[in-house]
Formats: structure tokens, sequence, C-alpha cells
């Protein structure tokens, strides 16, 4: 087997050959003084199984070119299958007409990429579940969930510790601190009934209702934690959000939970209303941090407490803010080309 990278994320691509224990192949990218990129794979590839890493985030335009020149240069290398893996797949949100005379840009992209040869796709919460439907060939859709709800537990768990001690450390009747623990389980009983318990306090949010079945899914994960929906409404000319209703009981600790971060309005605004309506804490997590060019000032100046994003698109230094945690998803994808 044979990996190799586009442009895109090199830093991702790394991370994964490094989990299957192979080097990064070698591929020469030529940018002419027009934009123009010329393409050339410098490995043998005659009769191999290879992988190319391309998530085809901003420009998507660039690294989808980028992408569909690779898998023909493997093609005519003699590649024996091609897999790409596109951890961010751009054009997602433009899977149907929204508006009369506009192009499914979607159903272009997928038919350029089975005409360059590629065999299969490895991909991440795709925005909507319909969309391996528009292949052809056979698409592998895992999701950073898992990874979202163990990050979750542990924040849940550090936040309930601190509740717990507070409670305890509250206490009128002058309870030996150091002789007392603050294990929520061994104290469940007490703390159910008081007023000031932690058990219970958190919730997961879906931004919109279309999150609706991602949101149900990381609450299974959880234990069936309680969950709410944010009702908005989006401009689809000027892209404009607006929302100002809960569907659902909020809580004093709030985990958003989305597929994308692309402007941070969204988020900002789902933030807004949360604290408007009594959430104190606020964590929010995102798959693809798309980010344009304003969103880490929004982030930054939300009420979020901590935005979580994985590392499916590559976050350059300039969009690094102070409340971002980047998780890797280098793991997951690499045990999945492992089932090659």
């Amino acid at each position: 087997m044979n990996i190799f990278s586009g442009s895109a994320n090199k830093p991702l691509a790394y991370d994964i050959a490094k989990h299957l224990g192979i080097p990064l192949g070698k591929v020469e990218i030529h940018i002419f003084p027009d934009g123009e990129r010329r393409v050339r794979i410098i490995d043998k590839v005659l009769d191999k199984d290879c992988i190319v890493v391309q998530p085809t985030a901003p420009p998507a335009d660039t690294h989808f070119m980028e992408l569909f020149f690779i898998a023909d240069g493997l093609k005519r290398s003699g590649a024996k299958s091609i897999t790409a893996v596109v951890p961010y797949l751009g054009y997602q949100r433009q899977d149907h007409v929204f508006r009369e005379g506009e192009a499914v840009s979607l159903t272009v992209v997928v038919k350029m990429l089975e005409t360059a040869g590629v065999n299969s796709i490895i991909t991440l919460d795709l925005h909507s579940i319909k969309i391996p439907e528009f292949f052809k060939i056979p698409v592998v859709h895992i999701s950073a969930l898992p990874l979202f709800a163990e990050k979750i537990r542990e924040i849940d768990r550090a936040e309930v510790a601190n509740e717990n001690f507070l409670v305890h450390d509250a206490n009128p009747h002058g309870r030996d601190l150091k002789k007392t623990s603050f294990s929520a389980n061994a104290h469940s009983e007490n703390f159910v009934s008081s007023p000031r318990s932690p058990v219970g306090n958190s919730v997961l949010v879906s931004p919109d209702m279309g999150g609706i079945r991602r949101i149900k899914l990381i609450s299974e994960m959880l234990g069936n934690m309680p969950y709410a929906s944010i009702i908005k409404n989006r401009d689809l000319a000027t892209g404009k959000v607006e929302a100002d209703i809960i569907q659902g009981e909020v809580k004093k600790r709030a985990f958003i939970v989305d597929d994308m971060i692309s402007s941070g309005g969204t988020i900002a605004t789902a933030s807004r209303l949360l604290k408007k309506h009594g959430v104190e804490e606020i964590y929010v997590f995102a798959t693809h941090a798309v980010f344009s060019q304003l969103a880490p000032k929004f982030l930054q100046e939300s009420q979020a407490k901590k935005v979580y994003v994985t590392n499916t698109i590559f976050v350059p230094e300039e969009k690094l803010f102070p409340k971002l945690e980047i998780i890797s998803v280098s793991d997951i994808i690499a045990s999945e080309i492992h089932k090659y």
C-alpha cells in the first residue's frame, strides 16, 4: 500500500501514514504563474493499492482539481486501486436545488472524482446521510462523534467533581473535607436530593433542526444525555442567521454539537440564545473547521467557553484563537484504512 498527500492537509496525511507505519509517497506539484497545477507521481505504484489524503477545504476548487490530477496520475502509473481520503468534502451543502436555476454542484464533483479514477472514498461527518447515494463507487462514512462523546464525558466529569466540591465546601455542619470522597457515584443520593446537585446539569444542543439525527446519536453514546434544538432561519440569499426559539429544556451546562463551523454566525447566535435562557457554561463541538475570515474572531468573542474542532481541515496559525482546541482524527481514519 502507498499513501500520498495533496497540499490541503499534509500534517493530517503524515499522522495517518505514521499510524499505518508507512512513509508518505512522493508527489511533485508545480504551480505555474497563472495558477495552473501540474502533478507528477514520483513513486512506483504499478499494481499497488494507493491512498490519497486530500480534504477539499477552501479553496475547494483548487484542492478538488489537485485531487483529480493526483488520482489521474496514479491511474496512468498503473495503480491497482485508488482510495481518496477526503475528510472534508467540499460542495456537500450544495446537494439539491434550493432556488430555481441553481446547479447541483455536488453531483458535478462526484462525477469528476469517479471519472478521474477514484475507486472508493473515505470521508467524515457529511452534512447529509444521503450524500453517499450520489456516488456509484463505495463511500465509507465515518464520524468524529465518538471522539466528541469522550471529550464531553471528560468535561462533564470534571465540572461535576468541581460542583461536588463546592457543595461540600459550603456544608454548614463543618464536615472534615480531608476525609470526604467527592465521587459522584459514591454520593449520588446526596447529590440528587440537593438543590445544588450537578447531576443532570448538562444538555446537548443542536444549533438547528437539521442536526437532530446527529444529536440523538451522541446522546445515546452519552447514556441518553438530554438534548435540545434551536430553531433558526437562514436567508438563502444573504446567509444571515436568526434564531430565537429553543425546542427542549436547557440546563446549566450546554454542549453544542454540529458538523461544521463556517462563518461562526450560527454558533455565536446559538450561544447568545442559550445564555439568554440561563445556560451558564457553553462548549462547542464541530467536526470541520471551515472557518471563514472572521470566524475566529466571532468564536473567540462568543459566549462559548471552549470550541473543539477536528483536524479534518488544516487550521493555519492565523486562524488559531485561545478558546480553540483541535482533536485529531488521524487514528480513526488509519483504523478504517487498515480494513482495506
